[in-house]
């Protein structure tokens, strides 16, 4: 990694490795589907790819860095792919229906 922050462009080792954490770090998690899988992985992969300049080389642990990047992207795919964000909630910006003017909450 300090190789690649130094030319400003990942090498090809730096790359294999990442996407080999990113396939190993998800044998740890179970998926009901194998689909959801791989679509989890590949955010994570390009989550790896998108930011590791954000890593500092005066940090101890690359592994646990990009490891934690790996999970989020995980979980960012899942919530694209599952979004239950507001499952079983209401909307209050809209009208009950009761009269023609009435907005919601926000006209009182």
């Amino acid at each position: 990694m300090v190789l690649s922050k130094e030319q400003d462009k990942l090498t090809r080792d730096a790359e294999k490795m990442l996407i080999l954490l990113a396939e190993k770090a998800i044998n740890r998690m179970r998926y009901v589907s194998e689909d959801d899988r791989n679509d989890c992985l590949q955010f994570a992969i390009l989550d790896l790819l998108k930011y590791w300049r954000n890593f500092n080389p005066k940090y101890p642990n690359a592994f646990a860095y990009f490891t934690e990047i790996a999970k989020r992207g995980y979980a960012k795919g899942w919530n694209k792919i599952h979004p239950q964000k507001y499952k079983g909630t209401l909307s209050i910006d809209k009208g009950s229906g009761n009269s023609e003017n009435q907005t919601g909450i926000y006209s009182i």
